[in-house]
């Protein structure tokens, strides 16, 4: 937010300078007119979006500059001999004697940046151009989201299951399950106990607190399969706590009692208008699998994990 008030300041000032350069040469030009005019007098007739996309403005934004240097005389609209539905701006005369007029201005303010590089410890052409690049690898928005969820993480811990967390088990994944389908009687059978239908028969279930309460829930149930050895079930995340990363830290979780498990493949079963879910699914490395006979009418797509 500094950073960008900042830059906000930096660029009002010159604004507010190159205005007052302007007046100083009698040139009749704006600062907010010079992107569009400057590109034009390197290469035109132009057509405005090509115009937006050169100077990275947007189309409505340059369309008012055109406006305005159309009515100072300055520029021309003509059709464009390729699409006659299109029109292309073009410099006149008064543009062209504008642009000589603008030479000498042009080589002074260079002559000056050039000055202030020198003399700047940190050479800002190069900074800026550093601070895009990293930007367009990674957003600033994608970068803070990282930093939240690491910091959130901090609150999150993941504890095996015990049967004083059965109700906070069952209600977790009965809002999701009722809120999209219906319960089925696999559902009833793993959710009224968990202990028997997945723990004693060598699966495992975990749960999440979020600054020590409640906050989510994954199983993973052993299944008698030759092709996998056991089935990621029942993930549920508290809805009060979406977008804190809860979900991927059970998965990934899961993922590696598996592998301490000796399981070298593992499925789940889910339905496509989960979409949030099957993301999830597929950024912990699940991809789809041809369907298999299934006990859930709702599963619709199943997915599987080769563990290496």
């Amino acid at each position: 937010m500094a950073i960008g008030t900042r830059l906000r300041l930096l660029s009002e000032h010159l604004v507010e300078q190159s205005a007052q350069i302007y007046n100083d040469y009698n040139n009749n030009m704006k600062p907010k007119w010079f992107p569009v005019f400057f590109i034009l007098c390197e290469e035109s007739p132009l057509g405005i979006t090509k115009i937006a996309q050169q100077i990275g403005q947007s189309h409505p934004s340059v369309s008012i500059v055109v406006k305005e240097l159309l009515k100072e005389g300055l520029v021309f609209e003509t059709r464009d001999p390729k699409d006659a539905r299109k029109n292309l701006i073009d410099i006149t005369d008064k543009g062209r004697v504008l642009r000589q007029e603008l030479k000498q201005t042009f080589e002074d303010v260079a002559t000056v940046i050039e000055t202030l590089n020198n003399e700047a410890t940190n050479k800002l052409w190069r900074a800026l151009d550093e601070f895009e690049y990293l930007l367009d690898q990674k957003s600033m928005r994608n970068r803070v989201a990282e930093v939240r969820k690491k910091r959130e993480a901090e609150h999150i811990e993941i504890i095996p299951y015990s049967t004083k967390y059965a109700t906070d088990f069952k209600r977790l994944n009965q809002r999701w399950i009722e809120a999209y389908f219906v319960m089925e009687e696999s559902d009833h059978q793993s959710l009224e106990n968990p202990q028997e239908y997945i723990i004693n028969k060598g699966g495992h279930i975990i749960m999440a607190l979020y600054n020590g309460k409640v906050a989510g829930t994954c199983a993973l149930i052993k299944v008698d399969d030759p092709e996998y050895d056991f089935e990621l079930a029942k993930m549920a995340v508290d809805p009060s706590v979406h977008g804190k990363g809860i979900g991927r830290i059970i998965g990934n979780k899961m993922i590696d009692i598996a592998k301490q498990q000796g399981a070298k493949r593992i499925f789940l079963e889910s339905n496509t208008i989960l979409t949030p879910a099957i993301k999830l699914y597929q950024q912990l490395g699940f991809t789809k699998m041809i369907n298999r006979p299934s006990p859930y009418e709702r599963s619709n797509i199943q997915m599987e994990l080769i563990i290496d």
